[in-house]
């Protein structure tokens, strides 16, 4: 149990900035199924669209601190191979 004010609020901030960083990566989330549902019905404009919706989100992620540099390379990386594999 936290017993110093400091303390207490570092609790409330830690709650809030969980709740933040969990819908910001659920929106990752989403943008990168986005890209997988259009490479999985074999469209490649939408999935291209997907693609190009979806990068500048990880990216924020990335520079929000909630996914790491390396991680949002390798998922852009193979996305973009898939896409690409479609044409």
């Amino acid at each position: 149990m936290a017993n110093s004010p400091q303390a207490r609020k570092r609790i409330r901030r830690n709650n809030r900035r969980a709740e933040i960083n969990g819908a910001r990566v659920s929106r990752i989330r989403t943008f990168i199924k986005a890209v997988e549902a259009a490479i999985e019905g074999g469209k490649q404009e939408e999935a291209q669209t997907a693609l190009r919706n979806a990068q500048p989100e990880i990216a924020r992620g990335v520079a929000k601190g909630v996914m790491h540099k390396n991680t949002a390379a390798r998922k852009m990386s193979r996305l973009s191979k898939r896409v690409a594999a479609l044409g």
